[in-house]
C-alpha cells in the first residue's frame, strides 16, 4: 500500500439474518472515537427510525476451494452487524446484511453483485478476492456504489475512487514479507514457488524479489505454476533444494500450500515455509496432517492468539457460533463493517440517502475517520483507497497460529 509502515512489524449452510433491535448509537470508529472497542458504545438514543435499513452486501467464495475465506467473511460480517444493532444501529437506523456466494469466479461474483443490487444493496463488503474484487468494481463504478473489500489486495482492487480496501494491497504484501525475513535473519537463501496464473501471487511474488535485494538474502529459485497446472509441484521443489533455500516464500492460497507442504515432506526438504494472508486457512485443509505445517510462517494483520479484550471477544464469540477459530479475512471483514459504520456516522447519513449518494459522503468521511480493530489499531484511510495499518507475523505452532513475537 501507498503508505504502509515499515514494519516486522474465511459458510454455514445458511447465513444469521440481521438482529433487529431498538436503539441508536453514534460511535465514530470501530467501538467509538474516543478509543472504545467493537461493540462497546452503549445507545444515547430510544427507539430506531422507521423501517429503513442500511442495506449490505457481502460477496465471497461460500462453497469451494476458497470457501474457507468466503465463509469467515461472511460469518464475521454478521457478527459485526448484529453487535452495532444490538447497541443502537448506525445513526437510529439498523444494519442489514446479505451474503451471496461467487464460487471464487469473476462472473459469478458479478451475477452475484447483480442479485444483490435486485434485493436493495446500497453498500457492498466485498468481493473476498482479487480477481472477483476487480470485475466487481467495474459494476460499482458504473453504479456510484460504494465498495469496501475486505481482502482484495491487488493493487487495481481499488483504482477507482468508490473502492476501498481493509487489508494490505500486494506490493505491500511482498515489501514487508521480504523485510520480516531480512530483518530477522530467517535465512540467507530464499526459493518462492507462486501461481503465476493469479494476480494476487504474481503481484506479491514481484514486489518480494525488489526489496529482497535490500535485505542481505539471495533468491536461489523463482518458480512459477498455472491455474492449469497446481497439483505437482515436484520441480519447483527440487530447483528451491538444489539451490540451497533455507526457506521458501509461498505467495499462494492455502490449498496449493497444503499439496506443496506435503509434497516436500515426501522429498524430504525440510525448509521453512513463509506465507501471507493466503496462506491463512491450511489448518483447516480436508484430510491435510497439520504437522507438517508446524513452523510455517505468515505475515498477516491478525493473529486469534492475541490477548487484547476486542480479539478475545471476537473469537470467543466466533467460536460459540461457528465452532472454529476465525481467521484473518474474517478480521478484515468484521473491522470492515465497523469501518463502514463509522463512515456512516461521519456522515450523519441516512437510508434515504440511496447508493450513490451514500457512496459520494463515504468517499470523503472514509478519509476522516480512524478505527480501532482487529488487524490493527488506529487504522486511517487514504483517498487512494488504502489503509494505513502494521502487519503481525505468526507461527504455527502445536496446530495452531501463534504470535511470532
Amino acid at each position: 500500500m501507498k503508505k504502509f509502515r515499515k514494519a516486522a512489524s474465511v459458510v454455514l449452510a445458511a447465513i444469521m439474518t440481521a438482529s433487529m433491535v431498538a436503539g441508536c448509537g453514534s460511535s465514530a470508529s470501530q467501538g467509538g472515537g474516543s478509543g472504545e472497542t467493537a461493540g462497546s458504545a452503549a445507545s444515547e438514543a430510544a427507539g430506531t427510525s422507521g423501517d429503513a435499513t442500511f442495506k449490505i452486501g457481502v460477496i465471497g467464495p461460500l462453497t469451494g476451494g476458497a470457501a474457507a475465506y468466503g465463509t469467515c467473511v461472511a460469518n464475521s460480517a454478521q457478527l459485526a452487524v448484529d453487535e452495532i444493532n444490538a447497541a443502537g444501529g448506525v445513526n437510529g437506523y439498523k444494519l442489514e446484511l446479505k451474503s451471496e456466494d461467487d464460487e471464487l469466479d469473476a462472473q459469478k461474483s458479478v451475477n452475484a453483485y447483480n442479485t444483490l443490487k435486485d434485493w436493495g444493496m446500497q453498500m457492498l463488503l466485498g468481493s473476498v478476492t482479487s480477481a472477483c474484487s476487480l470485475a466487481v468494481s467495474e459494476e460499482t463504478k458504473a453504479d456510484n456504489m460504494f465498495q469496501l473489500t475486505p481482502s482484495g489486495s491487488a493493487k487495481e482492487c481499488v483504482q477507482y475512487d468508490n473502492v476501498f480496501r481493509v487489508c494490505f494491497s500486494d506490493p505491500a504484501q511482498g515489501t514487508a514479507s521480504a523485510q520480516y525475513i531480512g530483518e530477522h535473519k530467517l535465512a540467507s537463501k530464499v526459493g518462492i514457488i507462486y501461481d503465476s496464473s493469479d494476480v494476487y501471487s504474481s503481484g506479491i511474488a514481484t514486489n518480494f524479489v525488489a526489496e529482497a535485494a535490500n535485505q542481505g538474502f539471495e533468491v536461489v529459485s523463482q518458480e512459477a505454476f498455472t491455474a492449469d497446472n497446481n497439483t505437482d509441484f515436484s520441480v519447483q521443489l527440487q530447483k528451491a533444494k538444489d539451490g540451497g533455500a533455507e526457506l521458501v516464500f509461498l505467495p499462494i492460497y492455502y490449498k496449493e500450500a497444503s499439496l506443496i507442504l506435503q509434497q516436500a515432506d515426501k522429498m524430504g526438504y525440510k525448509p521453512t515455509f513463509f506465507g501471507c494472508d493466503g496462506l491463512d486457512g491450511i489448518l483447516g485443509v480436508e484430510n491435510f496432517d497439520a504437522s507438517l505445517a508446524e513452523g510455517a510462517m505468515l505475515l498477516t494483520p491478525f493473529a486469534a492468539d492475541a490477548t487484547d479484550d476486542l480479539t478475545v471477544n471476537f473469537v470467543t464469540k466466533y467460536k460459540d457460533l461457528y465452532g472454529e477459530t476465525p481467521n484473518q479475512f474474517g478480521a478484515d471483514a468484521y473491522d470492515g463493517v465497523y469501518a463502514i459504520k463509522a463512515a456512516l456516522e461521519k456522515g450523519a447519513l441516512t437510508p434515504e440517502a440511496g447508493v450513490s449518494g451514500i457512496c459520494e459522503s463515504l468517499k470523503k468521511t472514509m478519509t476522516e475517520i480512524s478505527v480501532d480493530g482487529l488487524t490493527s489499531e488506529g487504522m486511517t484511510w487514504d483517498a487512494t483507497g488504502e489503509p494505513n495499518k502494521s502487519p503481525k507475523a505468526v507461527v504455527i505452532k502445536d496446530g495452531a497460529y501463534v504470535s511470532a513475537e
